[in-house]
């Protein structure tokens, strides 16, 4: 019956802009708009949907209570940090391994939590 997630959806002050950072930064692409809305789609198909935000953000933690992060699988971990660090992107940690996996914290273009993950073995 549930199939699994269809999209995320991260509010912004400006989606148009936080939409072309993922393309620019992750390679992300817009599939689809309307009423100021923004899908975008990554090469595995999952997808963010950004859309207006109302109000003022409120500060946040790395493990404030709620979802804290979204995690982006890559194939070539040194690869892919050398493209963030050329694009200027804030780091909020220094890369580092885990149970075999390596990981770094870093902010999209909203100041949102994401990490790059390059595991050696998908989870089951």
């Amino acid at each position: 019956m549930f199939k699994g997630l269809e999209h995320t959806a991260i509010a912004s002050p400006n989606p148009e802009k936080l939409a072309n950072w993922y393309v620019d930064h992750l390679e992300f692409r817009i599939n689809f708009t309307y009423a100021g809305n923004y899908f975008v789609r990554a090469k595995d198909g999952s997808m963010l949907e950004i859309i207006p935000s109302e109000g003022e953000r409120a500060a946040q933690k790395m493990k404030d209570e709620g979802i804290r992060h979204l995690a982006i699988d890559v194939d070539d971990f040194d690869a892919a940090l050398a493209h963030l660090k050329a694009k200027g992107v804030q780091f909020y940690t220094e890369p580092f391994e885990t149970q075999g996996n390596r990981l770094v914290f870093f902010a999209d273009g909203d100041g949102n939590y994401l990490h790059l993950i390059k595991r050696p073995q998908p989870l089951p």
